[in-house]
């Protein structure tokens, strides 16, 4: 019995560690989009209004990643989004993906 409770103890303790680190890179990947967002705001409102230029803010993190992926594979027009997303790796796409997701409009 003591070898099982000792077992579920490594174990629980485990997923608890994977966990944390989970959530420190989620606040990882947002602190650095919100870094990387300095080029976005340009164009993009981060109030949500749409003045001719779509708002991007709270999208789902994986349809803001294949927006920017249709970009780079110039399956989307636009040439200016072209040219940015050719620029960004997978990690920084998946970091301003996240730090969208957290905004909501005002």
């Amino acid at each position: 019995m003591p070898r099982r409770r000792a077992g579920r103890t490594l174990i629980c303790s485990t997923l608890a560690a994977f966990a944390s680190a989970a959530q420190t890179a989620a606040a990882a990947d947002v602190a650095f989009g919100q870094h990387l967002s300095g080029e976005c705001v340009i164009c993009h409102r981060n109030d949500g209004q749409d003045k001719g230029i779509p708002s991007i803010i709270g999208w789902p993190e994986d349809q803001f990643v294949a927006v920017l992926n249709s970009y780079k594979l110039k399956d989307r027009p636009n040439a200016v989004m072209q040219t940015i997303s050719a620029r960004l790796s997978n990690d920084e796409m998946t970091a301003l993906a996240a730090y969208y997701a957290t905004l909501q409009k005002k």
